[in-house]
């Protein structure tokens, strides 16, 4: 209960400091010359998403090395202190390179907290109860994503109202502050680790690390699954601002957040089916299920033009995703030795984040590039996008049977 608080409220406090990330820009912009606005937004965005990239694997290293408990402790303390110095910072044009090292290092620090929080979940549960823990901790995750986007703005408004211009800043520190204090009450199973271990060099925890997801191929194959999701949510992402208008939404209203935010009801909804009926659903094919889901929800896009046939595929969407996120991680944690789960949860989070970021690269131009080439139909609907859609149904078809044949054997016993 401690550590799924804990996460609950980490988690919020990080969708909440993007979006004050986003207004100290806007206000940073309001000083400087005119022409610079978008650079100064992009250069923020790269400041806050590198560190996923660049850091991933070796935060998880790191966590193997030191107690679970007490590296998220420390994660939510430094960045609420890092916050702090950020509420001092002058918003003039000249302190904006202290903003993005500030935010970078906040995002680094950050990396830390998510390997460690994976890898603790199996030291406070039950093996048996693995799979209703991690439907437990989807569903909150993507509530945090929901709430924190939906509470996130208005909250830092009433705290700038009641704490003037250091307002923003104390809330969100505090939601850190707060999230250390909850894990502080957590109780742990976790083994002392061993001074030889260590004394180790990371880079010999690294190779140790990759060998064993080349050895270990269910375990890698699980991890190529996440990945796979997580690139059509982020694929998806780019496309639902051109999708909403083809279903009623509008778009001017940033009405196409709904998509998103149905798939997000979804995957709440298909893990609390998980975390309940998961012990009477272990010897089902859930992640091959999950992909025929998703593959037929992108189909069924391209055809869809109602309000409510869009919004109930993406919550359907979700559900599908749900069948495959839940049961991967479980067989992650399960599978994966004790004084090894940061690393490869580091490895995960690593392939996680690349996964987000080269469809946000690639769906918008390739879609651009499809819609000049084949314009639209009778209907005024651009048939670049249909393909796009397609083509990603058809890959996550594909990569569903792929990665169920692959691990067919084994994974319903494991689940």
């Amino acid at each position: 209960m401690a550590l799924w608080i804990g996460q609950i409220v980490s988690q919020v406090a990080d969708k909440v400091f993007f979006i004050l990330l986003i207004s100290l820009v806007a206000e940073y912009q309001e000083q400087a010359q005119q022409g610079f606005g978008n650079s100064m937004r992009s250069a923020a965005m790269v400041a806050f998403t590198l560190p996923a990239i660049l850091f991933g694997s070796g935060a998880g290293i790191f966590v193997d090395r030191f107690s679970k408990k007490q590296t998220m402790i420390a994660s939510n303390v430094i960045r609420e202190l890092l916050i702090i110095v950020l509420a001092l910072l002058p918003k003039q044009p000249e302190q904006f390179l202290i903003l993005l090292l500030l935010t970078f290092a906040i995002s680094t620090v950050t990396q830390f907290f998510a390997p460690a929080e994976q890898a603790a979940i199996p030291l406070v549960v039950r093996h048996e109860e693995l799979m209703s823990a991690n439907a437990l901790f989807a569903a909150s995750t993507m509530g945090a994503l929901i709430v924190g986007m939906i509470i996130g703005s208005p909250m830092l408004n009433l705290a700038h109202k009641w704490g003037g211009d250091y307002g923003r800043e104390i809330f969100v520190g505090g939601l850190y502050l707060l999230s250390a204090v909850i894990i502080q009450f957590m109780r742990s199973k976790e083994k002392r680790i061993a001074d030889k271990q260590v004394a180790a060099h990371p880079l010999t925890d690294l190779k140790a690390g990759l060998r064993y997801l080349k050895h270990n191929r269910l375990v890698s194959n699980a991890m190529v699954q996440l990945t796979i999701l997580y690139s059509v949510f982020a694929a998806l992402t780019v496309l639902a601002i051109e999708l909403a208008p083809q279903i009623g939404l509008n778009n001017e209203n940033g009405e196409f957040s709904f998509l998103l935010g149905a798939a997000g009801i979804g995957m709440v909804f298909g893990a609390g089916i998980l975390g309940y009926w998961g012990d009477r659903l272990h010897s089902k094919p859930l992640p091959l299920v999950g992909f025929f889901i998703m593959s037929f929800v992108l189909a069924m896009f391209t055809l869809t033009t109602k309000i409510w046939l869009g919004l109930g595929l993406s919550v359907f969407l979700g559900v599908g995703a749900a069948l495959i996120g839940v049961p991967m991680q479980t067989v992650i944690q399960q599978q994966t030795p004790e004084y090894m789960r940061g690393t490869v949860f580091g490895f995960e989070n690593n392939a996680v984040n690349i996964a987000l970021s080269l469809p946000l690269a690639i769906t918008g131009p390739l879609t651009d590039a499809l819609n000049n080439l084949l314009g639209a139909d009778e209907g005024g609907a651009n048939l670049g996008l249909r393909v796009v859609l397609l083509g990603m149904s058809l890959l996550v078809c594909v990569a569903g049977v792929w990665a169920w044949r692959n691990t067919r054997h084994v994974l319903q016993d494991v689940i």
